[in-house]
């Protein structure tokens, strides 16, 4: 325990702002500080997080992570299902898992007009459930994950750029008016 107090102390701050500010600390980082600190047992943990959880759920060695998934898992169906429903389509029934608020989420997000704003909102929307799953032990193993989940969370929205997917979108489109020309 008294090295998890050593690895929390030189994890930078995060949590405010640094949507728009450069990160003090990659992904990179973050996986390599930890592996100095954490014992073989959380080292396989860690190397188990990912933005992206197994579409079948499978135990990681931590509750928080366990937890974190399962919501993940929830949301991705949900927009699954929000979007085939929009298209007129049947992606199957709504897994019990999947609570009013997750529905909720999907539907807002999918109603956007703009995919850039979608994100935005579904990365706001992550934020507060990860702030909810966070342990209050700031010290433990489970709160170091929910750090590194921020983390990726944080790298993810700001490689997105509006000019950028605008452009894309205009190449993508133009090609697809030429070839049906």
């Amino acid at each position: 325990m008294k090295e998890q107090y050593y690895l929390v102390s030189q994890l930078p701050d995060i949590s405010s702002g640094a949507e728009k500010s450069t990160l003090p600390i990659t992904e990179k980082y973050y996986r390599d500080l930890c592996s100095r600190f954490f014992d073989e047992k959380d080292i396989a943990v860690l190397e188990k997080l990912s933005l992206e959880p197994a579409r079948i759920p499978e135990a990681t060695g931590s509750a928080f992570l366990d937890k974190w998934y399962d919501f993940e898992r929830a949301l991705r169906y949900a927009l699954v299902q929000v979007r085939a429903q929009k298209l007129k389509k049947d992606a199957g029934s709504i897994p019990v898992s999947i609570t009013a608020d997750i529905v909720q989420a999907a539907r807002t997000a999918v109603g956007m007009d703009s995919p850039l704003s979608a994100e935005q909102y579904l990365y706001e929307f992550r934020l507060s459930v990860l702030s909810n799953l966070q342990p209050l032990d700031y010290f433990s193993v489970d709160a170091v994950l929910a750090y590194g989940i921020r983390l990726m969370l944080l790298e993810r929205i700001r490689k997105f750029d509006k000019e950028k997917g605008t452009a894309s979108y205009h190449q993508i489109y133009d090609t697809i008016l030429g070839e049906k020309a």
